[in-house]
């Protein structure tokens, strides 16, 4: 019998309808033949542990106030987990757990885990985040980090119970500097702010110059607090700040900015003293996720998301989309819905997500980071994706972004 698959243009008749159509089918057929028990379904229920920080609102009026952002992804993540898992008898449930600003996130946690080992994702910064995973209760849990790209989480404070969907610090650093070698952009100057999130960004930024030979040729701090970020009257002291920022800088291909918290970065775009390009955490960056992607089938996913959530589908709702998608498709091929076996089969080398980057994506053995393509896009286009052409591994090309095997101080206890 020869299938033939038509594939509609987009949104909820895209890829997860005709993925849904065809197992179906295939339920159907084998309860014909009585290959299927019917019963109540297997519930895996995934927990959403996240804490209302106060976040400053976006510099740009086009960047809307978001309240979901994160579960968003999350709910759509569970909404196609269960398009498939309902053929296969398997019902997933998101458990919304979202503490206040000021609320104690570790109790939350032990809360929970006092009904047993869990499969959470977690929206948290890195102290919250290791609060919980260093929790006894939390010993035999799953932990999906949706939030937090700080390599130490990464390195010397990572944790066996602990897996990172976003890329890290240096995986992101890397990824551009390896665009910036192939075009010969190799000088570069270095702006960061005064966060610890920008320090660290920096960091991974020195490294990959040593790494794929860059060279900083000279590093700044931005000194000046910003003003209020939704008013027009700071422009002509932002006009002045930013010449005076970058006047005399030794010679250099591009700025590199390390602005994690977006408090000045994007000031930096047509107002340097010397026309240079802007690259970094504004301007070219490198990102798991970007509005304008739309390869490897892509669009399905974000007319999907848009069409859920009413609104553009944000780096970390992608994050949290494909840590539930990992969780699905850990169920979907076991057939098992129980902690243990979902745990061995997301460590085991037969494990594989997709996340619609055009290969399979798997976790790292010594870190627990997921091994990923990286996007390098401007603010309306993607440009490239990394890793480049030419930067060889012997095993994994992606790889060659963030901390290899070799150079890993993560130690998880044997």
């Amino acid at each position: 019998m020869r299938l033939r698959v038509l594939w509609p243009e987009r949104g909820r008749l895209g890829f997860l309808t005709v993925a849904a159509t065809f197992f179906a089918g295939m339920a159907m057929a084998q309860s014909e033949r009585g290959m299927v028990t019917p019963g109540p379904a297997e519930k895996v229920s995934v927990i959403y542990l996240g804490k209302a920080y106060e976040e400053p609102p976006p510099l740009s009026l086009l960047e809307k106030i978001l309240t979901d952002e994160g579960l968003a992804g999350a709910r759509l993540g569970v909404r196609d987990n269960n398009t498939t898992g309902r053929f296969l008898n398997q019902e997933f449930v998101l458990d919304e757990q979202i503490v206040p600003a000021d609320g104690d996130v570790a109790a939350k946690a032990k809360e929970i885990l006092a009904k047993g080992d869990a499969l959470i994702v977690v929206d948290l910064e890195p102290d919250d985040l290791l609060a919980v995973a260093d929790l006894p209760e939390a010993k035999g849990s799953l932990i999906l980090n949706i939030r937090s790209s700080r390599d130490e989480l990464r390195e010397e404070n990572c944790r066996a119970n602990l897996f990172h969907i976003l890329p890290s610090f240096a995986m992101r650093a890397d990824a551009l500097a390896q665009y910036l070698i192939w075009k010969r952009w190799s000088r570069w100057f270095l702006i960061k702010g005064k966060t610890p999130d920008d320090a660290a960004y920096a960091e991974a930024v020195k490294r990959a110059a040593k790494r794929f030979g860059g060279r900083v040729v000279e590093e700044r701090t931005y000194k000046f607090d910003a003003g209020h970020r939704r008013t027009d009257s700071g422009h002509q002291q932002i006009q002045t700040q930013m010449p005076e920022l970058t006047q005399g800088a030794e010679n250099h291909d591009v700025i590199w900015v390390a602005d994690v918290g977006e408090a000045f970065g994007d000031y930096l775009l047509f107002r340097t003293y010397e026309p240079d390009p802007v690259v970094g955490t504004q301007g070219l960056v490198a990102s798991a996720w970007h509005r304008a992607y739309e390869q490897y089938a892509g669009t399905q996913l974000q007319h999907a998301f848009e069409e859920f959530a009413h609104r553009i589908m944000t780096e970390r709702d992608y994050a949290a989309w494909l840590a539930l998608r990992v969780f699905g498709e850990a169920a979907t091929r076991t057939r098992k819905t129980d902690l243990p076996s979902l745990r061995e089969y997301i460590l085991s080398d037969r494990f594989k997500v997709a996340g619609f980057k055009g290969q399979q994506m798997t976790f790292r053995d010594w870190d627990h980071q997921l091994r990923q393509p990286i996007l390098i896009a401007g603010p309306r286009a993607l440009v490239s994706i990394s890793p480049q052409e030419g930067f060889l591994h012997e095993k994994f090309p992606t790889d060659t972004l963030g901390i290899d095997k070799p150079e890993s101080k993560c130690r998880f206890p044997q």
